[in-house]
């Protein structure tokens, strides 16, 4: 088996600075959880593994992280940020079908009865924490009048799109720190390729399984060369109790009882983006959401009473003019009979891209002296171990 793809090896350069600190004090980098040996599912992933598989789809982070000590409402210490995803260059003029559910409603993603009515995205995507949700719109409405001049003046205004996780257990909520440019800087820095994983972005201050959460990516390729569909997703995740979490089968854990939080989280959240270039209508979209919640729960969590877990899933085949002269249009779809295999591949790769937001974040303090660890990867592979399921490469040296 070939452990790291070029597109990996890649992304691991992109993403060196993200590392841990071991017992020895020396730093060691993060890496995905396929480089540890491991593989999930039956699919195979595209070159990236990473929802920008999907042509066209790109994604950009700002991540801020400055103070420490004490909380300060209103100044710090500040970890949090923004991460944008845009279905395609010019969404507004080429909307894209679009279908989300929601798990456990404690939470928030903005624009869902547009999306619900209309059945198509015409915005980024953009996620950040909770309390900065008015200002992360803000800079959507900022980006997008700037690109379209005529928008709420003689065109029509727009709903963006904003999902959310709580990272006030890191990060000065309150001070709300997310600004609207830092939103416009993350779309117009958004990218094709490699996606920086862990704690970036909007992923900077989360926590999952009380371990170090944040953003993770995978992807998925169904189908022959004649008629081949990618499946990408994207998490931000910040949900689950330890023992909850199982990783392949294994009820990880159970065992990983060390390496806690000296006080408890918040009971958390998740937001699932699903992409796909397959041509999928609203109400099949939709399905594919309801699908990337079973992906969650391969990984342990039961949705917690306070978890806010809301997918949303979106499809690059068809274009959506925003004006036309034509009164009746015409789109492209895949049978029903026919869908198992991309479900299929939106469970693996949401359950993967969980997986790869575990295994590239690194610990990290925060507000009074908070601290969420890393995943330890010599612990886990023990762990794995003791199940039957041993990696396919393991090395000690390379071990945290």
């Amino acid at each position: 088996m070939r452990l790291v793809s070029i597109g990996l090896t890649v992304l691991i350069a992109v993403t060196m600075a993200a590392t841990a600190i071991d017992a020895a004090g020396m730093q060691t980098p993060r890496v995905r959880f396929r480089e540890l040996g491991y593989t999930i599912g039956r699919h195979r992933p595209g070159p990236f593994n990473a929802i920008t598989d999907v042509q066209g789809v790109k994604v950009g982070h700002v991540t801020l992280t400055r103070g420490e000590g004490s909380l300060k409402p209103g100044e710090g210490p500040v970890r949090t940020g923004v991460t944008a995803i845009l279905p395609r260059e010019d969404v507004w003029n080429r909307k894209v079908f679009v279908g989300h559910s929601v798990l456990n409603g404690n939470g928030e993603l903005t624009a869902n009865a547009w999306m619900k009515e209309s059945g198509w995205l015409e915005t980024p995507i953009i996620l950040t924490s909770t309390l900065s949700v008015g200002r992360a719109m803000d800079g959507v409405v900022e980006w997008m009048t700037l690109r379209y001049p005529q928008m709420g003046v003689s065109d029509d205004v727009v709903l963006p799109v904003v999902g959310e996780c709580d990272d006030s257990f890191l990060n000065d909520q309150r001070g709300r720190h997310v600004s609207a440019t830092d939103v416009v800087n993350a779309i117009n820095n958004a990218s094709a390729g490699p996606v920086p994983e862990g704690c970036v972005g909007a992923g900077t201050g989360m926590v999952a399984y009380r371990f170090k959460g944040g953003i993770g990516t995978a992807s998925r390729r169904i189908g022959d060369a004649s008629n081949a569909y990618t499946i990408g997703a994207l998490v931000n995740c910040n949900m689950g109790a330890r023992r909850d979490l199982r990783i392949d089968g294994v009820p990880v854990g159970e065992h990983l009882t060390d390496w806690q939080p000296q006080r408890k989280p918040s009971e958390g959240s998740i937001i699932i983006v699903v992409a796909t270039d397959a041509p999928l209508l609203p109400h099949q979209l939709e399905r594919v959401a309801r699908r990337a919640f079973l992906g969650l729960g391969r990984t342990g969590t039961h949705v917690s009473h306070g978890s806010g877990d809301f997918a949303l899933a979106f499809s690059t085949a068809n274009d959506i003019p925003h004006q036309t002269a034509k009164t009746v249009q015409s789109y492209q779809s895949i049978h029903h009979s026919i869908l198992n295999p991309l479900f299929e591949a939106t469970i693996e790769a949401v359950e993967e891209a969980i997986l790869n937001a575990l295994t590239t974040a690194r610990t990290t303090t925060g507000r009074d002296g908070h601290i969420i660890h890393a995943l330890p990867y010599d612990a886990l592979m023990r762990v794995m171990t003791r199940y039957g399921n041993v990696p396919a490469k393991y090395s000690p040296r390379e071990a945290h």
